[in-house]
C-alpha cells in the first residue's frame, strides 16, 4: 500500500503553532502530508517555513500558482483544514476564495475530496450567527465538521489554552474520511 496524501490545512489560530507535531503524528499514520496555511499563517509560522519544508518534503503554500504552472502537490487523498478561524469557515462555505486554502477547500467539494474542518472560534464569535449558517451549509455539502460536542468547544474570548486542542479528534477524522490507496 501506498501513502495517503493529505493536504493540511491551517489558518492564524494559536494551535496552528502545533502544525509540526501535527504533521510527525499524520506521517505515523502513514500520509504524505502537503501543509497549506491562510496568508496570515504563513507570517506566523515564517521562521519555520523552511523547517515545515524539510519535513514534509513539499513546498509549504500560501498563494495560489501562476496559471500554466504544474502543481507541485501529489493529487489528494483527504483534506484537513484546522484550526479553522471564523474568517475561513465563513469564506469557504460563502465561496469567497480570496485565499489559497480557502480556494482549495472550496473546489474540493465540487471534486468529491473527503474534507474534515475543525473550528478554533472563540465563545464571542460562536454566537455570531452566520458561524452556524456556514457550518450547516459546509455540513450539507458533505464537509465532516468537527465542533460542539466531540469536536471543538469554544473557550471565552482570551481564555483559549492552544495546547488543549483536540488535534487526535481532527487526525482520527481524517483516518476515517480518508481512502486507501492500493
Amino acid at each position: 500500500m501506498t501513502s495517503r496524501v493529505l493536504y493540511l490545512f491551517g489558518a492564524a489560530a494559536p494551535p496552528v503553532h502545533d502544525v509540526s507535531d501535527v504533521i510527525s503524528t499524520a506521517q505515523d499514520r502513514g500520509y504524505t502530508v502537503c501543509l497549506g496555511l491562510t496568508p496570515t499563517a504563513a507570517d506566523w509560522l515564517a521562521p519555520h517555513i523552511t523547517g515545515l519544508e524539510r519535513q514534509t518534503g513539499h513546498l509549504v503554500r500560501s498563494q495560489y500558482k501562476q496559471p500554466g504552472t504544474a502543481d507541485v502537490w501529489p493529487r489528494a487523498d483527504v483534506i484537513a483544514f484546522a484550526p479553522a478561524t471564523f474568517n475561513s469557515l465563513n469564506a469557504w462555505a460563502l465561496g469567497i476564495t480570496s485565499t489559497f486554502v480557502v480556494g482549495v477547500v472550496a473546489e474540493g467539494i465540487g471534486k468529491g475530496i473527503p474534507m474534515v474542518t475543525m473550528p478554533c472560534v472563540n465563545a464571542a464569535y460562536a454566537v455570531h450567527p452566520q458561524l452556524d449558517l456556514s457550518i450547516t451549509t459546509l455540513r450539507s455539502a458533505g464537509v465532516r465538521v468537527l465542533y460542539g460536542p466531540g469536536g471543538f468547544v469554544p473557550n471565552p474570548p482570551g481564555q483559549g489554552l492552544p495546547s488543549a486542542y483536540p488535534w487526535e479528534l481532527l487526525l482520527d477524522a481524517v483516518d476515517q474520511q480518508a481512502t486507501p490507496t492500493l
